[in-house]
């Protein structure tokens, strides 16, 4: 298991965290999803390592950005 951090930014409500932990849930092999909205970290565990090229789709797909 392997868990990846990144930078989401844009979200200003937990209507928005919501919607990153939805979307970014759905990548294949994700098992778990943390979002704080103050920071802006997005915390991704998955069973393999962290497809991060799909993450960054999901948050764009949930529209926010990820910063590099």
């Amino acid at each position: 298991m392997s868990t990846a951090t990144f930078t989401v930014t844009g979200m200003t409500c937990g209507h928005c965290v919501s919607s990153v932990k939805e979307e970014v849930s759905e990548v294949p092999g994700v098992q778990d999803v943390q979002v704080e909205l103050a920071s802006g970290l997005l915390t991704v565990s998955a069973e393999g390592d962290v497809d991060a090229a799909a993450v960054k789709a999901a948050v764009a797909e949930a529209g926010y950005r990820v910063t590099a």
